[in-house]
């Protein structure tokens, strides 16, 4: 494990104190606790609060959406790892403007507990909390049990319906209804060809062979549904997006926005490459590509390898995702 850190036991206090001083137009730390970062800017009179969070090491996502038409505010947990319910209640306190606040975050164990702790105790307070949990990814449960499915890369696109919905003036139950909406049209499919090193723990999350890769494998590093030898990227493509419309079947004439995010140590190049193949396959079967992102949006610190997500949207989630966005690490016009 090679990487620029001081103490392993600092390095999210000391990322959190680095991106506040890169970023400071857009952010701030509250000052009882050092895990709260909210917005300088978004909070205004009667706007639905919108929360995202999760653990560190997924960067961009959750700080670099905090922003304009995105988020308001992003409790941080230690690496890999939810929030405690305290930076939770603290952000929800900073960003309730007398709309209620919505709580989004990955389908994971300690996020679920820990949101709906703070939840419950921002209820006690007079605050309302309302939570969607996001669950894209096909690999982690089949179609009958969508409820028990993680939330990965497709986290992105959801937070910016809700993030665009919030900034229209949306109320809170509508903005609920139209993100509720917008992840069960989400769906996701990753490959890993590298694990990554928890700096704390100085160990790989799994373990491939030079010459292997797997598919389905999660961003902590839960086992995937098939492990095999590296393939060509058009093949590679092909199986993600043959697996995504197996769940979520898209007809001609359907419109469909597309991430291609990598994971963290994986080029651009490759990434166009993958790209390259996705948009090919939806133009044969007649699937127009309302809108396209390729980056890192969702990381795993430094693992090899990439998702495919597709979102199939309507007029009304065409319209959020056009929705201008102004956030440390993502702007769109």
């Amino acid at each position: 494990m090679k990487k620029l850190i001081n103490h392993p036991a600092a390095v999210v206090e000391e990322m959190l104190e680095g991106f506040v001083a890169a970023h400071s137009r857009y952010v701030r730390q509250l000052p009882h606790n050092k895990r709260s970062i909210v917005s300088t800017n978004t909070v205004r009179p009667g706007k639905v609060g919108v929360i995202c969070g999760g653990g560190s090491g997924h960067e961009p996502s959750f700080l670099g959406l905090i922003g304009k038409g995105m988020v308001d505010g992003v409790p941080v947990g230690n690496i890999f790892a939810s929030p405690p319910p305290d930076p939770i209640l603290e952000v929800t306190r900073a960003v309730d403007a007398g709309a209620g606040v919505i709580y989004l975050y990955g389908n994971y164990a300690g996020d679920c507990m820990n949101f709906d702790m703070a939840a419950e105790l921002a209820g006690m307070e007079g605050i309302r909390v309302e939570t969607v949990r996001i669950t894209d990814d096909v690999a982690s449960a089949p179609k009958s049990e969508e409820d028990r499915r993680r939330g990965i890369a497709g986290d992105f696109l959801v937070f910016k319906v809700a993030g665009a919905a919030a900034d229209q003036g949306y109320s809170l139950d509508e903005v609920v209804r139209v993100t509720s909406k917008a992840n069960q049209v989400t769906r996701t499919m990753g490959v890993a060809l590298s694990p990554c090193f928890n700096p704390q723990t100085g160990r790989p999350s799994f373990e491939l062979g030079p010459d292997e890769m797997e598919i389905g494998l999660g961003i902590h590093g839960e086992p995937g549904v098939q492990k095999g030898k590296i393939k060509p990227a058009d093949e590679v493509a092909g199986e993600l997006l043959d697996r995504i419309l197996a769940d979520m079947p898209l007809s001609r004439g359907d419109r469909a926005v597309v991430l291609v995010n990598g994971l963290g140590s994986t080029t651009y190049m490759e990434l166009f490459i993958m790209y390259r193949r996705t948009a090919q396959i939806l133009a044969e079967k007649g699937v127009e590509i309302h809108r396209s992102y390729v980056g890192e949006y969702v990381t795993s610190l430094e693992m090899g390898g990439c998702s495919i997500t597709l979102m199939k949207v309507d007029d009304e989630l065409a319209r959020l995702m056009d929705h201008p966005a102004d956030c440390p690490m993502f702007v769109q016009m």
